[in-house]
């Protein structure tokens, strides 16, 4: 009988001794091809001996010193790299242990930000629906995945919520993908009309949105739109890359293709790609500025910030995202396997939608092709799927209520930027294969 408190009780997970590059491993020695990189995170594989080597000598140097005493090397080192690679105005980096810490510290920077320039009435938050921000309180609440926030409710932050840039169920037959981008970005204007924008810290989206959506891109101008309606009200935008960030959808920042300014950018899985656990809250050079010449003192902190061995490990993997040419080859990897995909499963009577940028893919499972009529939500079509190629050596990431919460299924892929062409078949017969199991 194990001790560990699993995910589901009812449900106890296989246990995993050992990964080698792409593939994760159980006891009786069978082999799994990681096709989500555990949740987006494993983007270097299972075995990358130059981010073993830095975590090992780091950890021989020194392997922790608090930071209310210290800075570190590998801290200072991977702060410097990122902001050389981040988007214009980004100055500043706080790093932390995990995605869900990173949201909640860029939430708190930003109100932080709001009192040191003197508008103390700034108290709330716009994000969308359908998004996903993390698990801790402040994150769940911006976040726009209705079960999960369900139980908890009663102990949410005042957030509202618009509607995502989901072009494949909401954009109209007669309406241009840019004419659909400025309509869903103005009901960013219309939100805080109708709740005051002087009530407003900021707005929060993913560039790709991840778990909940299924690696849904927004269309172009969408972005620019909303950061013009930003300026206009002088609210932040704060841009959540946890999932989508660090290589994943083929530039090093998933914004970079957006060619937007945020405020905050929050980085998180591919950071550490697996090796260590550490996120990164990136804010500009204005709201350092802001508490650097204010009180001095950002009112905030955990005991692992900045820990020089997680530090140590993100900086060998941004350098091989970056000068080791990964992020590159996650853009052409990602070509081949969406062609892959298409020419597969673009027929699939039951895939509606296959999507996404770079290493980073949906699909969208509906009852009706052409109707996009979703399958009825009892029948746990993404639990089936995830079960299938789970037993067929392939791991994936199916989620439900992808159009509202309740309704819709769909297939995230996330696999390691490492893949050979052999291996991307692999993943589309696996995944094929699980679909004729659960779909016929």
């Amino acid at each position: 009988m194990s001790h560990v408190f699993p995910r589901h009780s009812k449900s106890p997970p296989r246990l995993a001794t050992r990964g080698e590059g792409p593939y994760l491993f159980d006891t009786d020695g069978r082999a799994y091809l990681d096709g989500s990189g555990g949740a987006a995170v494993s983007c270097l594989g299972h075995s990358d001996a130059d981010v073993i080597a830095a975590i090992q000598a780091q950890v021989g140097t020194m392997a922790y010193a608090h930071t209310s005493f210290f800075t570190s090397e590998p801290a200072e080192e991977l702060a410097d790299l990122l902001i050389a690679h981040a988007p214009e105005g980004l100055d500043r980096v706080y790093f932390v242990s995990g995605g869900s810490e990173a949201v909640e510290t860029a939430l708190k920077l930003a109100r932080q930000y709001m009192l040191e320039i003197g508008q103390s009435q700034r108290g709330r938050f716009i994000a969308r629906r359908q998004s996903y921000h993390g698990n801790t309180l402040a994150a769940l609440a911006t976040g726009g995945n209705a079960w999960r926030k369900e139980p908890f409710a009663p102990l949410m932050i005042d957030t509202t919520h618009i509607a995502p840039c989901y072009a494949y169920r909401d954009q109209q037959d007669d309406e241009s993908a840019e004419a659909y981008g400025l309509r869903v970005a103005d009901e960013l204007e219309a939100e805080l009309q109708r709740v005051g924008p002087e009530t407003v810290i900021g707005f929060i989206a993913e560039p790709v949105v991840g778990a909940t959506l299924g690696a849904v891109p927004a269309v172009p101008g969408y972005f620019k739109r909303i950061r013009e309606i930003c300026d206009r009200y002088g609210i932040l935008l704060i841009l959540d890359e946890v999932m989508c960030g660090m290589g994943r959808t083929g530039t090093l920042f998933a914004c970079e293709q957006e060619d937007v300014r945020p405020d905050i950018v929050i980085i998180a899985k591919g950071l550490g790609a697996g090796y260590q656990p550490i996120a990164a809250t990136l804010c500009s050079a204005a709201i350092h500025d802001a508490i650097e010449s204010g009180s001095g003192f950002f009112q905030h902190g955990h005991t692992y910030i900045g820990h020089p061995v997680a530090c140590a490990a993100g900086l060998a993997v941004v350098t091989k995202l970056t000068e080791g040419g990964l992020t590159v080859r996650a853009a052409e990897l990602g070509d081949m396997l969406h062609a892959k995909l298409r020419a597969a499963l673009g027929q699939h009577p039951h895939i509606g939608d296959i999507r996404g940028r770079g290493m980073f893919r949906g699909l969208e499972v509906v009852e009706d092709r052409e109707t996009k009529t979703p399958f009825d939500p009892a029948r746990g079509v993404h639990k089936a799927l995830k079960k299938a190629a789970f037993e067929a050596g392939l791991l994936c990431y199916p989620m439900g209520g992808t159009i509202d919460g309740q309704r819709g299924d769909h297939v995230l892929l996330a696999p390691p930027f490492i893949l050979n062409e052999s291996q991307i078949d692999e993943l589309v017969e696996k995944l094929g294969g699980a679909f004729k199991t659960v779909l016929g």
